[in-house]
């Protein structure tokens, strides 16, 4: 009859785990966007113009600016993995322009 017995659940243990997961997730999750803001320029922004820009981003309803942006983000970590693989992928394109060419240097893009 023992050997059917269960081994007690260590829920403090288990608990302890879940918390250590979520702590790594976050600091994950705070490191990636970290990376993110220095990627696009954006680390050049005071602390105080940076939040006051993501305030806005966030309160923003608008359906067509949110994908706008959207696109333009999609746009621009496929430019990064252009950018990034190796040389025989990137000369695939013949002698055409590099799609970031005709952004200016404050990184809004130029007619098109």
């Amino acid at each position: 009859m023992e050997d059917m017995m269960r081994k007690p659940r260590d829920f403090d243990a288990e608990l302890k785990a879940l918390e250590d997961k979520a702590k790594d997730l976050k600091n994950r999750k705070v490191q990636q966007l970290g990376e993110l803001v220095i990627s696009t320029g954006a680390d050049a922004l005071t602390a105080d113009e940076l939040a006051g820009a993501l305030i806005v981003l966030a309160e923003t309803k608008d359906i067509a600016k949110r994908e706008a942006w959207a696109k333009r983000g999609a746009a621009f970590f496929q430019n990064r993995a252009r950018r990034s693989a190796p040389a025989p992928d990137r000369d695939a394109g013949g002698a055409q322009p590099q799609p970031d060419s005709t952004q200016s240097p404050s990184g809004t893009a130029g007619a098109a």
